[in-house]
């Protein structure tokens, strides 16, 4: 009974949520003019799409959940999007076209959603499992999470704080070990020897999150950067450049890394500079990339050049082969006076894959590999835009993982720590952190399997683009919470919370920054008549 009262007070609130929404985006005249509410109004269509799919009992991917929780999970992050609608609202009600008193309707709803008793009662049942809500995966789905969790017990998190510590290379047997498992080939159709079945990308979601749960640098990211490259050349390449270079991508033979952002151009892809000029049976690369991500180990970089002035109808993408190099630093040469070096920056986290700017002198690249060959010239933006779907999808699992962990550490720290004579996690304002922590993650994990749901069905965009900006900025909040939990500790390097922290931050960053994708994808979508 009580299951059904929670669950049908959080349909109410997101119902009406919905209606705000739908209403601001309807009224709204330009996302580029009206920035500031465009992009709130964006950004609560996310919160709002991953408050409808916590309702839905079938999140994830098929077997039952626990209702009672899970009906409570749902009310708590329902009430906690109102009211931040509702911050967002006042003072701007005629900007959105919606009355102020747009929500009064659910106010009793969303007093019962927030009312500290209700979060304690909660909160009881993570502290006890340490975790967010249920999984409802499928049998199936659960063993890929039990193997990888496994693996990411014994290999990973054991070396993960010493590699950010020390800025380390990720170490081979973990690069290795995930090749073996089929890690990098999760989304290559089978018949250029990858594991996807007619384009599921469940997995690859349950895959990337117990992987950055262990650690964002040393592991969760590995699959990004192949997902991104595989899924290029998938949709654009040539049918002998699909059985050329997908296999090696899939078995882990040759590691991949992505050159589209440069220093004058980040997320404005359509401007970059980088040139590609044909010389017979080659182009020649020059120009400098940016933020070149893993740009050391890789064997292959995909490069998106400029093969013609015209805008973003100008731009091609390659696969530049290059052999691996450990370290922070690599130069190579070609006859004649072509070079390509990385050098990394440093960063304030997410260490161990290494970030590079990459700078192209003259370098040679052979015709046949233009991705898609001549019929692909012009095509670069396209395809690197339909690579990004996948790419933000799995951004967001990754935060979801990283949030994971936190979550994790939060709660044992809780239950160990002592403060004025009691446990850390018995007082009330502890609890209701960890109870905000854990509907937050529920709500942002339920989201993600319904993008990838939405991006197999050959659309997705506006799905993925919504769960990336929520889960990432949902994970700097986690992360500085569960730290904040830890008091002092929580600033020391010898606490694996202080490394989650500092790689949380990136992910509302990369992938499509958190303003880019509310204002560039989210909102114009949105306001489509």
């Amino acid at each position: 009974m009580r299951e059904a009262t929670e669950r049908g007070r959080a349909r109410a609130i997101v119902e009406a949520l919905r209606g705000v929404v739908g209403r601001a985006a309807a009224h709204v005249a330009s996302a580029d003019r009206d920035q500031a509410v465009a992009y709130d109004v964006a950004s609560m269509s996310a919160a709002v799409a991953a408050a409808e799919e916590l309702l839905n009992p079938g999140a994830g991917d098929g077997a039952g959940p626990d209702e009672g929780h899970g009906a409570d999970l749902a009310l708590l992050y329902a009430a906690d999007v109102a009211a931040d609608l509702a911050g967002r609202l006042a003072g701007r009600e005629s900007l959105w076209g919606v009355d102020g008193t747009a929500l009064d309707g659910v106010a009793a709803h969303v007093a019962a959603g927030r009312d500290p008793a209700f979060l304690e009662r909660v909160a009881e049942r993570v502290l006890a499992t340490r975790e967010a809500g249920p999984r409802q995966l499928s049998a199936e789905l659960q063993l890929v999470r039990a193997a990888f969790r496994e693996f990411a017990a014994d290999r990973i998190t054991p070396v993960a704080d010493r590699v950010h510590r020390d800025d380390e290379d990720i170490p081979a047997d973990i690069i290795g070990g995930l090749a073996d498992m089929g890690c990098f080939g999760l989304s290559i159709p089978a018949e250029y020897g990858g594991g996807a079945e007619g384009g599921e990308l469940a997995a690859m979601v349950v895959v990337t999150e117990e992987l950055s749960r262990a650690s964002l640098g040393a592991a969760g990211s590995l699959i990004t950067r192949p997902e991104i490259i595989a899924t290029a050349i998938a949709r654009g390449g040539t049918e002998e450049q699909k059985r050329r270079w997908l296999p090696m991508i899939a078995s882990g033979e040759r590691l991949c890394a992505v050159a589209v952002t440069e220093p004058d151009f980040g997320s404005d892809v359509a401007r970059i500079t980088t040139s590609a000029t044909r010389d017979g049976d080659e182009w020649v690369l020059n120009g400098v990339k940016t933020w070149c991500t893993f740009a050391g180990r890789a064997h292959y970089l995909l490069v998106l050049a400029r093969t013609d002035p015209a805008g973003h109808r100008g731009l091609s993408l390659f696969v530049v082969d290059k052999p691996s190099f450990t370290g922070h630093e690599w130069r190579l040469t070609q006859e004649g006076g072509g070079s390509v070096e990385g050098r990394a920056i440093r960063t304030l986290g997410y260490r161990g894959m290494h970030s590079f700017e990459v700078r192209f002198d003259g370098w040679r690249v052979p015709a046949a590999d233009l991705i898609g060959g001549d019929g692909g010239l012009g095509r670069g933006f396209y395809l690197q835009m339909q690579a990004f779907a996948n790419a933000r999808l799995q951004t967001a699992a990754r935060a979801v993982g990283v949030m994971q962990s936190a979550l994790e550490l939060a709660v044992d720290y809780a239950r160990q720590r002592s403060v004025f004579g009691r446990p850390l996690a018995d007082y009330q304002l502890t609890r209701a952190k960890i109870a905000r922590m854990a509907a937050l993650i529920a709500a942002c994990r339920a989201f993600t399997f319904a993008a990838a749901r939405a991006v197999t069905a050959g659309d997705g965009q506006l799905e993925a683009a919504q769960v990336k900006q929520l889960a990432c900025r949902a994970a700097e909040w986690v992360t500085r919470e569960a730290q904040q939990l830890h008091g002092g500790y929580g600033y020391a390097e010898e606490y694996s919370i202080s490394r989650l922290f500092v790689d949380a931050r990136v992910l509302s960053i990369f992938e499509g920054a958190d303003e880019v994708l509310a204002l560039r994808v989210i909102a114009r979508r949105l306001m489509r008549p």
